[in-house]
């Protein structure tokens, strides 16, 4: 049977095995596992903190109700069927978790009557803020900051031991032309 384990130890065994493949060998055994163990944590990090600082973000935004102040725009003059999704910015006003009053500009939808009910969101101050990505949303951003987090932590050690790859093989290269220039002219005698 020739498994893993013959194949090593011809390997061990082999007459034409230099110091440098040994070396090279380990080298990149150890940038792999570098590259790997470095580029997960960092995405596995990444990804955690993102989803942790996304569900704080989501925790602290609440909705509340507004009515619109006056009658929301048209959406535009050239057009007199607005466009799906088309908003348009109008003053809406609210009640604040405090009791105060508040106004402020959010989009609605292009021709909303003046005392039309409108969603918005408020932070803890009764500030207006954008709405809050969905547990969907939040989990495909931390994914793929996660991933581009880890693949450009594992890009280090990676370039580096292909650096220290190239330095390996100009110095067997110098190496071997040294031996050659020593041994090449006794070569030719040979034949």
């Amino acid at each position: 049977m020739r498994g893993p384990r013959v194949w090593l130890w011809r390997w061990r065994r082999n007459p034409l095995r230099r110091r440098a493949d040994v070396v090279e060998g380990w080298l990149v055994l150890g940038v792999w596992l570098l590259t790997v163990l470095a580029g997960s944590l960092a995405g596995v990090t990444m990804a955690r903190s993102m989803s942790d600082g996304l569900a704080h973000q989501r925790a602290g935004r609440h909705p509340a109700v507004a009515h619109l102040v006056a009658q929301a725009p048209q959406a535009s003059a050239a057009r007199r069927n607005p466009l799906p999704g088309e908003r348009v910015w109008a003053e809406v006003r609210w009640t604040a978790a405090d009791g105060s009053a508040r106004t402020g500009r959010v989009r609605v939808v292009p021709g909303s009557e003046a005392g039309a009910r409108v969603t918005v969101w408020t932070d803890r101050r009764g500030h207006l803020v954008d709405s809050p990505v969905t547990p969907g949303q939040a989990a495909l951003r931390a994914a793929f900051l996660g991933g581009l987090a880890g693949a450009a932590t594992a890009l280090v050690p990676f370039t580096g031991g292909l650096l220290l790859r190239v330095r390996l093989e100009r110095r067997r290269l110098t190496a071997w032309d040294t031996e050659w220039a020593r041994l090449g002219p006794q070569w030719g005698r040979m034949v």
